[in-house]
């Protein structure tokens, strides 16, 4: 289970000492652990929603109602939430029907720009996503339970 891998993932190193008759006990890396698994939580679940809100906006393009381009894990709109630099990337797909061009406009092709005005329109809610993974931090299990599987950090808008 997904729970159980968490626990095997975790660091366990657990610095305990005795100056006199106390002992201290530090959990630091246990606790940075949870900090950065739980905010590349919340990070994979905004690219997930501003996937989906992207690729709701490409819907509405003429023709592109019922297209795959816009659906499921092959859509143009994909996010990678990076473990090493602990950020997410929201983005197009190299070489998409819908790239730069549509972004940013061109000569032939009026200025769109879904992915900028999806983030910007949207910024409440993704506070709102953010601040339901941090608030966890008061309450490990909670937190642990937040934290799932490691190949679900990159994907297009819909992923089950």
């Amino acid at each position: 289970s997904a729970a159980s891998d968490v626990y095997k993932r975790q660091p366990k190193s657990v610095i305990r000492f005795k100056k006199g008759n106390v002992e201290y006990i530090s959990s630091v890396d246990r606790v940075q652990y949870t900090i950065r698994e739980l905010t590349r939580a919340a990070l994979r679940d905004v690219g997930k929603y501003i996937c989906r809100v992207c690729n709701a906006e490409a819907m509405k393009l003429p023709g592109m109602k019922k297209s795959k381009r816009v659906r499921g894990k092959t859509s143009a709109f994909q996010y990678w939430a990076r473990k090493e630099e602990c950020d997410l990337q929201v983005g197009i797909k190299h070489g998409t029907w819908y790239g730069e061009d549509q972004e940013l406009g061109s000569k032939n092709q009026p200025k769109r720009g879904i992915l900028r005005n999806s983030s910007y329109n949207n910024v409440a809610k993704i506070v709102e996503i953010e601040s339901q993974y941090l608030s966890a931090l008061e309450d490990e299990a909670r937190a642990l339970a937040l934290i799932e599987s490691e190949g679900d950090y990159q994907g297009g808008a819909d992923d089950e």
